[in-house]
């Protein structure tokens, strides 16, 4: 089966895809475009205009939980845990974490007050989670499962966040969310799933959107 991902370079989303992809050691093509402006090819196979969006062959998967949920499907092991309330537990934490990233952009984006708005809103989320996360290496134990690498983007753009600014969002009072990002941020298909430089994107993506994020940036770092 011949699949391609299309997305753009700085989505969290694909993100998620690509770390499945690798993680599971399948062949794929990754096609990168530009959402704001995106070719006409594009808007004739994607229903809703968005990214990410998986091409098996010539049938087109889209929305990012159904391509990860497809990912799973057509590999030879499982990323989920067999047991089926677990399963289903890890997949509701999937649904929630995807929430965070509306924050992390309000924070971006927003003056001061939405700032930290957003903010709060994060950490209440992220209390949320530590309260059910244990001292395991991972969410399940000591294997790398799905709900692991939907996790990834978010501790990713949160570390960089942290290495740009005097640590904005510092995780040290999640004790097992800290080490759980950090063992996330180790592995190598994790590292992998983002080209070079994009951090440097990141930062110029905060530092062109002018919020008050752009304001705690530590430019002589960079």
């Amino acid at each position: 089966m011949k699949l391609e991902l299309i997305s753009f370079k700085l989505c969290p989303f694909a993100q998620r895809a690509i770390i499945a992809l690798n993680s599971q050691n399948h062949d794929f093509e990754l096609t990168y475009i530009n959402p704001m402006d995106p070719p006409d090819w594009f808007k004739e196979i994607s229903p809703t205009g968005q990214v990410p969006l998986l091409k098996a062959d010539d049938q087109v998967v889209f929305e990012s939980s159904v391509i990860t949920e497809f990912i799973n499907d057509i590999s030879a092991t499982d990323m989920h845990p067999a047991d089926v309330v677990k399963k289903a537990n890890n997949r509701s934490w999937i649904a929630f974490s995807s929430a965070l990233f509306d924050d992390m952009f309000n924070m971006v984006i927003g003056d001061e007050e939405k700032f930290n708005t957003a903010k709060t809103a994060l950490f209440g989320k992220l209390a949320k989670i530590e309260s059910v996360k244990d001292s395991k290496t991972f969410f399940n134990g000591d294997e790398f499962n799905m709900i692991d690498a939907a996790f990834a983007p978010i501790f990713m753009r949160l570390a960089w966040i942290n290495e740009f600014t005097d640590n904005a969002l510092s995780l040290a009072e999640f004790k097992n969310l800290s080490a759980w990002s950090d063992a996330i941020l180790a592995l190598d298909v994790v590292k992998n799933s983002v080209v070079d430089g994009l951090d440097d994107v990141y930062y110029s993506n905060i530092e062109g959107r002018e919020g008050y994020l752009s304001t705690l940036l530590v430019e002589e770092d960079y």
